[in-house]
């Protein structure tokens, strides 16, 4: 399968370049912010947006993107409204959007129902952070069929999951749950390097990257790195500008640190 996904890690290679994802929470602080927040992550250098798709008790993420998925279902968020945002995006733009959810909604949406209404309506994959590989077989059996990646986790303890893995692999840099913090992104990048020798499959680290110097180191070994805390907590707290200003930064010491002239 070739998905927008696959193309702009193929196309992000070939120019040399580090990917940058931001996650953005639907719906918070409401659908205009986040509908002008893709349209302006875009422009100021995202490569793909993981898009939050807010859960009551979100296991793997830190107090901001919490803070975040309670503004959104206070606002009523629920997943057909977040049918209705990826078909917004999809008016304006082509970038490469990957859902962020909790297993509970889309078992209670119906798993098979939840990929082909998301996939239909411009979605290109989805992360399932409380669902492990070894109980998710059936899962990326139904994504593999629909062309609908189900992105896979290693973190420092663990990296054989990542043998059949589509689109890219999640590179926890630490094993606690999202935010800002000081991390040493040695360890992760130890852990990439082991698990190139299972896939080619591109990787991308997340948790704790809060500056244009943090993502620089970690993007020292994968292909890109993920950010939504530092992000989010700005869109919440009404620094929209410098959300994007962040974002701007970001793609401008990676392309320094590492396109094809650095």
């Amino acid at each position: 399968m070739s998905t927008r996904l696959d193309k702009k890690m193929a196309e992000l290679k070939a120019a040399g370049k580090k990917g940058i994802f931001i996650y953005i929470t639907a719906g918070a602080p409401d659908v205009e912010t986040t509908l002008r927040a893709v349209r302006e992550a875009e422009k100021a250098g995202a490569d793909v947006i993981e898009l939050g798709l807010p859960f009551s008790d979100p296991m793997a993420d830190g107090p901001v993107i919490q803070s975040s998925s309670v503004c959104a279902l206070k606002n009523g968020m629920t997943l057909k409204k977040e049918l209705e945002i990826v078909r917004e995006i999809r008016k304006f733009s082509e970038i490469p959007l990957i859902g962020m959810g909790y297993i509970n909604n889309m078992y209670h949406y119906g798993f098979e129902k939840f990929v082909t209404d998301f996939k239909a309506a411009g979605m290109d994959g989805i992360i399932v952070p409380d669902v492990p590989h070894e109980e998710s077989g059936e899962m990326r059996k139904i994504c593999a069929v629909h062309d609908f990646h189900l992105a896979e986790f290693i973190t420092p303890g663990m990296t054989e999951t990542c043998k059949g893995a589509t689109g890219f692999i999640y590179c926890v840099s630490n094993n606690g749950v999202t935010g800002v913090k000081k991390i040493d992104y040695s360890t992760i990048g130890a852990v990439c390097a082991k698990a190139r020798k299972f896939t080619d499959t591109p990787l991308a680290v997340g948790f704790g990257i809060g500056s244009s110097e943090a993502a620089v180191e970690a993007a020292a070994k994968s292909d890109a790195v993920i950010v939504g805390s530092a992000v989010v907590k700005r869109l919440m707290d009404g620094r929209f500008a410098e959300a994007m200003a962040l974002i701007g930064a970001m793609r401008e010491a990676l392309d320094a640190a590492y396109g094809k002239d650095a």
